[in-house]
């Protein structure tokens, strides 16, 4: 059999860090204007960013500096300009309103908005006060005239390392004509946090036992099973077993931390009468409750779009193809556990978010070092553009790389079978 090429077999570079070994390239983030202009983001992480310029008033979170960094393209990616700084990590672009807004955190939740299509950016306004969150830059759901996204937030503080089981998706629901840098513009859904269920383990979760590492220390330990970097879903065909005719349900589709792989966590979140949100446990038409579904990339941050024109989902995700390795046998260019594999970035679709069918691969590294992982994507007419948290030969670890990088999949719908 003969080696699968990649869809879009070339890229155009966004950024690349000045010190590969000290500056990382974190979080890309896309979205189409309707004027068909292209806005990126991405934050930079690690110890060299407290030695960047950035913005009067900038500071960090924890030990690290994080510094945003916001690109236009006029010219469906070709060409990039750099249009401005931000002082958050974890964010992501989105159009509302006549408005562009950009939001992540800093502990708390942070946003900035754009009024001319992205050229310049006003100051940050804190959304929320003492308070920790979390996220990726994951979808945005517009829907009835509101946006729809997701951040999380850590309720506890127990687990001492990657506190995943402690985090609550929280759905955030905004008018689209309303001013979302102000806090009171926003509804925010009740919470539900992973340690507080009762996951069944007749699905191996976890695979490893609390407190696996790999004896050459590097990447991470097994911490305790927990979700992170949530999708929002809305099932608008009729014939689907989670279909709302009233619109008032829908459905998070999240990263599962199980040392596995393909699988996702889900949960939903409905509106009542009086516009507030509850978050719930799904349920099968059984009546069991579920909190896994199938989802090829499961395992790591994935990202899925629904397709404005025929309502078809499409998946980025990162290919597993050696979890079973003992980790005592890791090669040294692996991160992390066996399920922790970055650099081969897959497209899937699918018409009900569980079924997915292999499109391609959109991208790979040339070894396990070279992330292609992390992506955000936006359709942009008849292509799709990826954007990509990547790493070369000079990366520090796949984690921590050193690029991002923009890749066109012209056509996209027609590998659709």
């Amino acid at each position: 059999m003969g080696r699968v090429e990649p869809l879009a077999p070339g890229h155009r570079v966004l950024y690349t860090s000045p010190d590969p070994s000290r500056v990382f390239a974190y979080s890309p983030g896309i979205v189409r204007l309707s004027c068909g202009r292209l806005v990126a983001t991405m934050d930079q992480g690690g110890p060299g960013v407290v030695d960047l310029a950035g913005p009067k008033g900038f500071r960090g979170e924890g030990k690290h500096a994080w510094q945003g960094r916001i690109f236009t393209s006029d010219d469906h990616g070709e060409s990039w300009q750099e249009r401005g700084l931000f002082p958050f990590m974890h964010a992501r672009p989105f159009a509302a309103g006549g408005r562009v807004y950009i939001l992540g955190h800093d502990a708390d939740l942070c946003v900035i908005a754009s009024d001319d299509d992205g050229d310049t950016w006003g100051q940050v306004t804190r959304l929320t006060d003492g308070q920790a969150w979390h996220q990726s830059a994951c979808n945005v759901h517009h829907a009835r005239g509101r946006v729809h996204l997701v951040m999380e937030r850590r309720v506890y503080r127990e687990v001492k390392g990657w506190p995943v089981s402690e985090l609550a998706p929280v759905l955030m629901v905004g008018s689209e004509g309303s001013d979302l840098t102000d806090a009171a513009n926003w509804t925010f859904a009740s919470e539900l946090v992973f340690r507080d269920l009762e996951p069944s383990r007749m699905v191996g979760v976890p695979f490893w036992e609390e407190g696996v590492i790999r004896e050459d220390g590097k990447g991470a330990t097994m911490f305790p099973p927990g979700w992170l970097e949530t999708n929002v879903m809305e099932f608008t065909d009729p014939d689907h077993l989670w279909y709302d005719p009233e619109g008032r349900s829908l459905y998070l589709w999240m990263r599962a931390h199980t040392g596995g792989t393909g699988l996702a966590c889900v949960a939903k979140v409905v509106e009542s009468d009086d516009g507030s949100w509850t978050t719930q446990v799904a349920t099968a038409p059984s009546g069991e409750p579920m909190l896994y579904v199938p989802c090829p990339g499961g395992q790591m941050r994935f990202h899925i779009l629904q397709d404005p024109e025929d309502g078809d989902y499409w998946l980025l995700c990162s290919q597993a193809t050696d979890s079973m390795r003992r980790p005592e046998r890791m090669p040294a260019d692996r991160y992390g556990l066996p399920n922790n594999e970055r650099h081969v970035l897959t497209l899937h679709f699918s018409t009900n978010c569980v079924d997915w069918c292999f499109a391609g691969i959109v991208a790979r590294g040339d070894t396990p070092r070279q992330a292609r992982h992390y992506a955000s994507m936006v359709v942009d007419g008849d292509d799709l553009c990826v954007l990509s948290r990547s790493g070369d030969e000079h990366a520090h670890t796949a984690h921590d790389g050193n690029l991002i990088t923009l890749h066109t999949i012209r056509e996209f719908r027609s590998l659709k079978y």
